[in-house]
C-alpha cells in the first residue's frame, strides 16, 4: 500500500502536520483566473493545485502568478512540479489541462485582464495592493472562522460549551 506523500508548502517547504489550516491555489491558464480554496487532502494531491501554509504566502503565490502569469514558482524547491505547459513542440502546441477543484470550497477566485495588469504593473505597482489586501484579510477571516469552529467542536464534543 502506497503512504500518503507529505504536503509542503511551494513557497518556503515546510511540511503540513495533520490538522494545520493550509491553502489551495489553482490557476486556469484559459481564463487568466486564479481559485483559493479551503484545505482538503483529496485535492493537495492533484495535478496543478499548490498548497501554501499561510496567508502570506498565498499572496506571494498571487503576486508571482500576476507577474509572470503561471503558478510555477521558479525558486521553490520543493515536490513534483508540473510540466512546463508553456513550452513549444515545434508548431503543436501543448495540451493545458485545467487543474480539477471539484469537491474543493472556494475562498476567492481573481480574475484578470493581462494587459491592465502589466499596465499597473508599469505605471503603478502600488495600486494592485488593494486587491492583495483584501485577498489576505479574507484568507485571515476564513483562518479565524476555522479555527474559532475547530475550538467549538472540540468543546462541544465533551458536551459543554467553551468559555470565552
Amino acid at each position: 500500500m502506497d503512504s500518503p506523500r507529505m504536503q509542503e508548502c511551494t513557497i518556503c517547504g515546510d511540511e503540513r502536520s495533520v490538522g494545520q489550516l493550509w491553502f489551495l491555489v489553482a490557476e486556469s491558464p484559459w481564463e487568466d483566473k486564479l481559485k483559493v480554496l479551503q484545505w482538503k487532502d483529496e485535492l493537495a494531491g492533484r495535478r496543478g493545485i499548490y498548497a501554501a501554509c499561510s496567508a502570506a504566502h498565498v499572496e506571494e503565490l498571487v503576486v508571482h502568478w500576476m507577474t509572470t502569469g503561471s503558478l510555477d514558482y521558479p525558486f521553490a524547491t520543493v515536490g513534483l512540479k508540473p510540466a512546463r505547459r508553456r513550452q513549444r513542440l515545434g508548431s503543436i502546441l501543448p495540451a493545458i489541462e485545467e487543474p480539477d477543484t471539484r469537491g474543493g470550497r472556494l475562498i476567492g477566485e481573481l480574475a484578470v485582464d493581462r494587459e491592465s495588469v502589466g499596465r499597473a504593473l508599469r505605471e503603478d505597482p502600488s495600486s494592485l495592493r488593494v486587491i492583495l489586501d483584501e485577498l489576505v484579510h479574507a484568507l485571515e477571516r476564513e483562518t479565524a472562522g476555522t479555527a474559532a469552529r475547530l475550538e467549538s467542536s472540540d468543546a462541544m464534543s465533551y458536551g459543554f460549551p467553551r468559555q470565552i
